[in-house]
């Protein structure tokens, strides 16, 4: 009976995917189109071309691979398996084509290379991308923001080798737009930029939703802010610096995190896993809070066994030994392992988390634990985030009876603890709240 309902469900998902096909396909090739051939009637067209690309070989063949991204794009419409799945998919696609289009219009670039003629059916090929490309859309690539885009979805439904050929054959594709001759590699870089922004923009899970950002936050926000805008300037009059934008980026994004995002700017799933978009955008950040990480943690104690079951630690680098893991950061990937059971409730590092976050935590704690069975809450070292939660722990299973001797437990096992009055305030709204006094 249960198959029966999901032949009409899949039905349904195929025919608004065809809709979005019948769509996007005319709006794909009507804007493309016209603005190649506006851009081709420009006289401010430059080119910007490294002296090493004359170095990259004509190779023919590749344009088979650069062509099946027009069947691998209609094809992305129907393994969509939710609404929710397929409709932002076709947001992204869409906003590929207007943000390509876009970077065509504002900085008109034409490709420089004179393509040799090709025989047999490789001409023929060359030949009908002549009829319909002009030289003249070339940053950003959007046949590097659809390898990209397409990529994504594929990789979300492909398992094994299967995925692991899916992945070759678009690495392939995005090769082929070089050594088709038809982009220069500044195509290359803007597009996989544009892709991975657009990418993240429109995350396939979770949104975007903003809060107001406490004092502290807003500090925080400012601070980063101000990185950010360092690292442009430098970019800017830096010879070579463009790579710099990268970082500055990603501040800003943490800066937007901490002026009221929140945790979303990380996209995270309960899982413990960031989306490879955000993994892409942010590494610059990602990679300086693992190093942070491993500098400060030289000194700590891996973990600290609190009561029972129950540990408290540093965001563990392998998880074997836990039957589960309570991971409170939002700064931190997971792979996942097998034989543990990992559940994510990410709280901004350096800020006091919110009561409703709290007790969220708390929640999911009493959830994972087990009888005999080992339990690691962890934050980024194993002070604050998870050191708050914790104690907001031992107060509800009644192992203490004030804020203050739920705090010494802690530091009686875990010294290092860094608990400001801001933490203790909370954990006395957590008592109020979560914990009645019995009549």
């Amino acid at each position: 009976m249960a198959d029966t309902a999901v032949i009409p469900s899949r039905f349904r998902q195929w025919k608004q995917g065809l809709y979005w096909l019948l769509l996007l396909g005319p709006l794909f090739f009507l804007s493309y189109g016209q603005v190649n051939h506006f851009t081709a009637t420009r006289a401010d067209v430059g080119s910007l071309v490294f002296s090493w690309e004359h170095a990259i070989p004509f190779m023919p063949w590749t344009i088979v691979p650069y062509w099946s991204i027009d069947l691998l794009y209609g094809l992305s419409l129907f393994i969509c398996t939710t609404q929710r799945e397929l409709t932002r998919h076709a947001w992204r696609l869409l906003a590929a084509s207007l943000v390509a289009c876009t970077g065509f219009l504002l900085f008109p670039l034409k490709f420089t290379f004179t393509r040799p003629e090709s025989p047999g059916i490789f001409g023929w090929l060359f030949h009908q991308l002549e009829q319909f490309d002009l030289p003249y859309n070339q940053a950003p690539s959007l046949h590097i923001i659809l390898t990209w885009l397409l990529w994504l979805r594929f990789r979300q439904h492909l398992t094994g080798p299967v995925r692991w050929l899916a992945a070759g054959w678009f690495w392939l594709i995005a090769v082929s737009v070089m050594t088709t001759w038809q982009h220069h590699f500044i195509d290359v870089i803007t597009g996989i930029a544009a892709g991975i922004a657009i990418s993240y923009a429109i995350p396939m899970t979770g949104g975007w939703r903003w809060r107001r950002p406490s004092s502290r936050a807003r500090r925080l926000a400012a601070r980063y802010a101000a990185g950010a805008l360092l690292m442009a300037l430098i970019a800017w009059g830096v010879p070579y610096g463009t790579m710099l934008l990268w970082p500055a980026a990603a501040l800003l994004m943490v800066a937007a995190g901490y002026a009221g995002l929140g945790t979303t700017v990380f996209q995270k799933t309960p899982e413990g896993q960031l989306s490879l978009s955000a993994r892409w955008l942010l590494w610059p950040y990602l990679a300086g809070a693992r190093l942070s990480k491993r500098w400060f943690s030289r000194t700590l104690p891996a973990i600290s066994p609190i009561l029972g079951e129950v540990s408290l630690g540093g965001f563990p680098g392998r998880t074997s030994g836990y039957a589960a893991v309570l991971d409170l950061t939002a700064e931190f990937h997971h792979r996942a392992e097998p034989g543990t059971i990992w559940h994510s409730c990410p709280m901004m590092d350096l800020l006091v988390p919110d009561l409703p976050d709290l007790q969220r935590a708390v929640d999911r704690l009493n959830l994972l634990r087990q009888p005999q069975k080992t339990l690691l809450v962890c934050c980024a070292l194993g002070l604050s985030r998870s050191a708050t939660v914790v104690a907001a722990w031992l107060l509800t299973e009644r192992h203490a009876d004030s804020v203050e001797a739920a705090v010494e437990i802690v530091r009686l096992q875990r010294p290092q603890v860094v608990l400001t009055a801001d933490h203790l305030r909370l954990l006395a709204q957590f008592k109020e709240a979560s914990c009645p006094t019995s009549v």
